[in-house]
């Protein structure tokens, strides 16, 4: 079976690595690689290709950046190319971006099965660009692969029938269980000159965040208030330019540590080793959760529900006066470390990627049909 797995940005890499991996050792499939080039930079996704020893793609669109509806219809006519040229048997897309909904589309549209991968996450905020893809992505799907239980509900409440859906778990936490040990030898601690649960992490990416220069400015305001809490702050390129266009970048230099974007393995050893994860990533809440680090997400709403019930992560939006409490709360809590480590995990036993190759055999071998 010839399976055309869509990718577009290093989330979507690490998520995917552990079935590439599988499916490279399995003779009855051959899943081949498009990049649509939605993280423009080359050298970083390279990078992490490299890191996660993954083979060559087939196709680099090379699309770039642009408006949502620019970057989606570039997308939407090179995939078709693409697609029509190599003529696979599936198609195949993780997450919730610009490229997932691309890929799903133009696999719709010339009529060719889809499997998404992480189906069924809903935050109901459907001013997030992510929410909208992912609710038209699982709609255009024929295999929907959910990581926890209340992604499945989420399914059935929308109306997807039920033999269509296959809680398999998160092909993220595949990709923790093999890259950890190799992380915790890494000696990034002493390249910044940091100590264990000495420092707090910062992230922010999202442009309901980075593009709106209130809650930038609330960022940055709460960022500088925390004087007795040293926090690194691995830069997204999108948002360095907007501290720049706005002049914050300055103010936050303060007290706040900016560096480079890091590998994947050094930025599990950097969250493993941390006090506290600030962040608006929604695969880094989980990965908090999976490295038993206290999370707080800077966002009003969160797709994944299970860490807010299971108390390792808090909305805090970007209000500097929640910020500042709940970081506080959680300097002050020396237990908890301990629930982190107590609490069930509802993402699944780390062989996700296992069963969605289970799934895609049964399904062309006519089980499913």
């Amino acid at each position: 079976m010839k399976v055309t797995l869509i990718l577009g940005t290093r989330p979507q890499i690490i998520k995917s690595a552990p079935l590439i991996h599988l499916a490279k050792e399995d003779s009855d499939i051959d899943m081949q690689i498009v990049h649509t080039g939605q993280h423009y930079d080359y050298e970083m996704s390279k990078e992490f290709f490299d890191e996660l020893n993954l083979p060559d793609t087939t196709a680099n669109l090379n699309i770039g950046s642009g408006t949502h509806a620019w970057q989606t219809g570039k997308m939407l006519i090179a995939l078709e190319k693409v697609l029509t040229k190599e003529k696979p048997d599936l198609v195949m897309v993780p997450g919730d971006t610009n490229s997932t909904l691309a890929g799903a589309l133009s696999a719709s549209k010339l009529h060719i099965p889809i499997a998404h991968i992480e189906a069924g996450a809903r935050s109901y905020n459907m001013d997030m660009p992510e929410e909208v893809n992912r609710r038209l992505t699982d709609h255009c799907s024929t295999l929907l692969f959910a990581t926890t239980k209340n992604s499945v509900n989420n399914l059935l409440k929308e109306g997807v029938k039920q033999k269509n859906i296959h809680l398999v778990g998160d092909t993220m936490y595949d990709s923790i269980l093999n890259h950890i040990s190799k992380a915790m030898k890494e000696n990034l601690l002493d390249k910044l000159d940091l100590q264990q649960d000495g420092y707090a992490i910062l992230t922010a990416h999202r442009p309901e965040n980075v593009d709106s220069p209130k809650r930038l400015k609330e960022i940055v305001d709460a960022m500088t208030q925390l004087m007795d809490l040293t926090i690194v702050f691995p830069i997204h390129p999108r948002t360095k330019r907007r501290l720049e266009e706005t002049g914050l970048q300055k103010k936050l230099e303060k007290n706040v540590r900016i560096i480079k974007p890091l590998k994947y393995r050094e930025m599990l050893n950097l969250m493993k080793n941390a006090k506290l994860l600030l962040t608006d990533s929604g695969g880094m809440q989980k990965e908090a959760f999976w490295l038993q680090t206290p999370c707080l997400t800077l966002r009003d709403e969160t797709e994944w529900v299970e860490t807010i019930e299971l108390g390792a992560n808090v909305l805090v939006g970007t209000d500097p006066e929640k910020i500042m409490r709940e970081t506080n709360r959680i300097l002050r809590d020396e237990t908890v470390n301990r629930k982190l480590k107590a609490a069930t995990n509802p993402f699944g036993d780390g062989r996700a990627s296992e069963k969605i190759l289970v799934a895609l055999k049964d399904f062309f071998s006519g089980s499913l049909m």
